[in-house]
């Protein structure tokens, strides 16, 4: 019954990761992969969030498997970033490709980090 939460959650991920990647990207006129780094970051800070909320006992397992495992699995994409950055360094971009590297690491562990801390000073 477990997958069944998991299943539920990436069907609304994977669109939405690719919807607002489309939205995103269409905005900016650059070569930076602006919309998976958003779903990256958005993701880092939901999954922060749940951590937070399930380490208070706000949030359930079962909630974490919908929305953690689920959503961001299916809305964040590590796969995405290695080929845009892969990509960027091929393109002679490699500025825009350390870039996208250290922001992506440093933004997603501080997402993350903020997410986890504002639901624990929410439900301490």
């Amino acid at each position: 019954m477990n997958w069944l939460l998991v299943i539920a959650g990436a069907l609304v991920g994977a669109p939405l990761r690719y919807l607002t990647d489309r939205t995103v990207q269409a905005r900016h006129d650059t070569a930076f992969p602006w919309g998976t780094f958003a779903v990256n970051m958005a993701g880092s800070l939901v999954l922060g969030l749940l951590t937070g909320a399930v380490a208070s006992g706000a949030a359930s397992s079962r909630l974490q498997l919908l929305v953690g495992t689920g959503l961001c699995g299916a809305l964040t994409t590590y796969s995405t970033f290695s080929y845009e950055t892969l990509r960027l360094a091929e393109t002679g971009l490699r500025f825009y490709a350390l870039v996208n590297v250290v922001g992506s690491v440093l933004g997603g562990l501080g997402s993350a980090l903020v997410g986890a801390t504002l639901a624990q000073a929410v439900w301490a």
